[in-house]
């Protein structure tokens, strides 16, 4: 019995000898096979580093504000009477907004036109007195004075019922409506805002450092939140003289076209000058860069041959680069790169170094400087 259990034994230990030798064999197959295998080459599209002439610009934050803006108030009292126009509205210069009530003014007219009907009638009447000696100087000179009194009392209540007749003094849009019709309007109660929109106003500030290339008539390149993907071109019309002593920084202003109206006054736009200055930069699609925290990449596609069997390959080679200013698709490489080099343009994230690459441009994205992708 003892000898049958331990000839078991023996052939149950060669047996899991064999399965373990055969178990070795497969697993040494599978890691040789997996040395020798290559991975097929990823398809890539590929842009060359070419050195570009960029534009100078000096960039700031900007305040928009109207060339005329002014809150309307009443001059006299009065009451409302008529209100002949509609908040947000335009109006062009001299339309009619407010009439206040002038019946009183109207009614004193007559009478004060009529005192100076009167005494042009008498100042005649003196001329020809004194013309035949029968009256003295003195009393044409009355006569005059007593003409210059009436017409002065007459064109003082002109003046009041045109003052109580509220035009708009320029061509603009309106703001909200403060009065009602029939409300007591004391001197200087606001009426209605009135602004200027087109051309507009872009108040910007600078660093003295930055005086020195700053003229009259620069264009300037306006942005903002209200223009989304839009730029409004304009020009430096004024440069204040006087520099900020607690902060060094240079008052300028430019003007810009609004012709939509939707740039309005007292927003935050970002403004850039344009310098006549160029400078020449190494430019590559921003695409083509693997941005990490601890430093910016390419992926450079180089020729590779192998020494043994002489055949020749594309693969990449991982390239850390310093990054500067940033126009459109584009970014500027500081240092890091050659003019000539070609790199990966697109789907960086996916290569590694070394990588076997085969360049394919059928669908490679068109890059521009000034890009305006299609409203979809």
């Amino acid at each position: 019995m003892k000898k049958r259990l331990f000839l078991a034994l023996i052939g149950l230990l060669v047996l899991i000898a064999i399965l373990g030798s055969v178990k070795a064999l497969q697993i040494r197959a599978m890691i040789q096979q997996g040395k020798k295998f290559v991975p097929p080459p990823e398809t890539v599209t590929s842009a060359v580093v070419r050195v570009d002439s960029w534009e100078t610009a000096l960039a700031a934050v900007g305040t928009l504000n109207a060339v005329q803006g002014v809150t309307l108030a009443a001059e006299l009292p009065g009451k409302v009477v008529a209100i002949s126009f509609e908040p947000g509205s335009a109006v062009k210069k001299g339309d009619i907004l407010v009439r206040q009530d002038i019946s009183s003014e109207e009614a004193q007219l007559p009478g004060a036109a009529a005192q100076a009907k009167l005494a042009r009638t008498n100042l005649d009447r003196a001329d020809q007195l004194l013309d035949k000696g029968i009256i003295a100087k003195a009393d044409r000179d009355n006569a005059v004075a007593a003409l210059a009194q009436s017409e002065a009392q007459a064109d003082n209540i002109r003046t009041a019922i045109a003052k109580k007749t509220i035009r708009a003094p320029f061509a603009g849009h309106l703001g909200i409506r403060q009065v009602n019709l029939g409300q007591h309007l004391r001197e200087g109660d606001p009426i209605v805002t009135i602004q200027s929109l087109d051309p507009i106003y872009v108040d910007f500030t600078l660093p003295e450092q930055q005086l020195a290339p700053l003229r009259s008539g620069l264009p300037v390149r306006v942005t903002g939140d209200a223009l989304p993907g839009e730029t409004i071109d304009g020009r430096i019309t004024a440069i204040n003289p006087l520099v900020d002593a607690e902060t060094r920084n240079i008052r300028v202003q430019a003007t810009v076209v609004n012709r939509t109206g939707r740039l309005r006054p007292g927003m935050f736009v970002n403004v850039a000058v344009a310098l006549q200055a160029r400078k020449k930069v190494l430019a590559i699609p921003a695409t083509a860069v693997l941005y990490a925290p601890y430093s910016d990449s390419v992926f450079i596609i180089e020729e590779k041959k192998d020494g043994k069997e002489g055949k020749g390959g594309v693969v990449l080679r991982q390239q850390f680069v310093r990054l500067g200013e940033k126009r459109g698709d584009f970014v500027e490489v500081s240092s890091g790169l050659k003019e000539g080099e070609t790199i990966v343009s697109t789907g960086v994230f996916k290569l590694r170094n070394g990588q076997a690459v085969v360049i394919d441009n059928k669908l490679a994205p068109l890059f521009e400087q000034a890009p305006r992708p299609a409203n979809n």
